[in-house]
């Protein structure tokens, strides 16, 4: 798998930290730089460790899966992206809340990192890079978050929505391709 597709997948597991972001920009009146801090360091960081720890878990199971494991990473990508695309179209109001405490944060953090555990265990029957991959995942996530920071406070709820959608079809195209690379070539 190739950078530019690795960068993909990166903007597609982001979209739920970007999505969270917007509401946490909302909430606030004033942006400081602690608040960018918060959601990049939180954000970022939580969806690139738990590629990290899918990959190792992958990676156990790599040689009893290996004859169908493109169908593994169809399945979990599909799943992902679909859960996001019902996601953006759901109408209930999120509270926006403007709380950046541990217990919050780290909530949100793990709330929004647990697809990227599973993209991290069909990393481990691809062809990947795992430290670029996780890296990539955590400074897109962190510039992303940050980004949506301010979206949220200069647009509000606006695109939030549009942010999930994206984001769940860019993960559902990801896997088809790699469905079809593994099962055409």
């Amino acid at each position: 798998m190739g950078i530019a597709e690795l960068f993909i997948i990166a903007v597609g597991l982001s979209m739920d930290a970007f999505a969270v972001s917007i509401g946490k920009g909302l909430s606030l009146k004033d942006i400081k730089l602690r608040h960018y801090l918060s959601v990049g360091f939180w954000f970022g960081g939580f969806q690139a460790l738990m590629p990290l720890i899918g990959y190792l878990l992958g990676a156990t199971f790599t040689s009893i899966v290996s004859d169908f494991d493109h169908w593994v990473a169809f399945f979990l990508l599909g799943i992902i992206g679909f859960n996001m695309i019902r996601d953006s179209f759901s109408k209930y109001d999120d509270k926006q809340d403007d709380n950046f405490s541990f217990r919050t944060m780290l909530m949100l953090a793990v709330a929004t990192s647990i697809d990227a555990l599973a993209v991290g265990v069909s990393f481990a029957f691809l062809s990947v890079d795992l430290w670029v991959s996780v890296a990539l995942i955590g400074i897109t996530t962190f510039i992303l978050s940050a980004i949506g920071l301010k979206i949220g406070n200069i647009f509000g709820n606006k695109y939030k929505s549009k942010a999930e959608f994206t984001g769940g079809i860019v993960l559902v195209l990801m896997g088809i391709k790699i469905l079809v690379e593994h099962t055409c070539f």
